[in-house]
């Protein structure tokens, strides 16, 4: 099962990477309605959606994403505030009162909430850096891992035993220490190639900002698991081997990239709302 999980992993991890660096941003916005399509689908079935009705619902996001792409550059900014908004207030209070959430049309909004900003700040994110997207990414990825190889070796306690058993504060903590090591190696190296002048003033900012990530990684994998738990589903399909579904494959990064993106690219936005 384990190398099974690696080789789907590897083999998307290299694809990935390929789409990245080389497709030009039309194609690469092409390329990135594969997840939103898919991840669409698996959200209607898990909301318990016939087999037609989420095929439908997977073709309105695309219809929707393609709005928003054409006539919504004026409010990427509100929709990555919509998305901050929603992971950082209704996300946790969802998960602390065990909301279930079973009208259909709350459904349908809660995962276009969920998916779209993803898509978007896919696309907004790789405009603005390729490889910032993906050192931003290996945040998610090395938390994730990080997490499930430590919680297997040192897991006792658990972190949320009613959504998810597997997961424990050992994991946690673990995926912590590691993307804090993370955090340090790639200052470091922005420090030694001229990319950063004085490293030690982005310390503070730039380990406030990956540990968000973090903690929204978290709560993206939490909340994912939480409306398969109300499904009644271990995975959120089968479409990757070893892996389950695409939502169990980008959960953090629904959580993660939209409020990222809010924070990197709209900043002043965010104040104004705060002020």
């Amino acid at each position: 099962m384990l190398s099974k999980r690696w080789a789907t992993a590897l083999t998307l991890l290299a694809g990935f990477l390929a789409c990245l660096f080389l497709l030009p941003q039309p194609a690469w916005t092409v390329v990135m309605v594969v997840p939103l399509i898919f991840g669409a689908r698996e959200w209607g079935r898990l909301s318990g959606f016939s087999m037609a009705a989420a095929n439908g619902y997977a073709v309105a996001s695309v219809a929707l994403a393609a709005f928003v792409y054409v006539w919504g550059d004026a409010y990427h900014g509100l929709i990555y505030l919509a998305a901050t908004l929603f992971w950082l207030v209704v996300a946790p209070l969802w998960l602390a009162f065990g909301w279930r959430l079973q009208q259909p049309v709350l459904r349908i909004l809660a995962g276009w909430l969920v998916l779209l900003p993803l898509w978007l700040s896919l696309l907004d994110l790789r405009a603005y850096s390729a490889l910032g997207l993906l050192l931003l990414m290996g945040i998610v990825w090395i938390a994730d891992s990080a997490a499930y190889f430590t919680g297997k070796r040192f897991g006792r306690r658990k972190l949320a035993a009613q959504i998810s058993p597997g997961k424990t504060w050992e994991g946690a903590a673990g995926a912590g220490l590691a993307v804090t090591i993370y955090t340090l190696i790639v200052l470091g190296i922005a420090a030694a190639s001229g990319r950063v002048q004085s490293p030690a003033e982005w310390l503070l900012p730039l380990a406030l900002f990956v540990w968000l990530v973090f903690y929204l990684s978290i709560l993206g994998d939490l909340f994912e698991s939480w409306v398969k738990r109300l499904a009644g589903a271990k995975d959120s399909g089968n479409l990757l081997p070893g892996h389950g579904g695409m939502l169990d494959r980008i959960d953090a990064l629904t959580s993660a990239l939209p409020v990222s993106a809010l924070l990197l690219l709209h900043g002043q936005l965010l104040t104004r709302a705060l002020v």
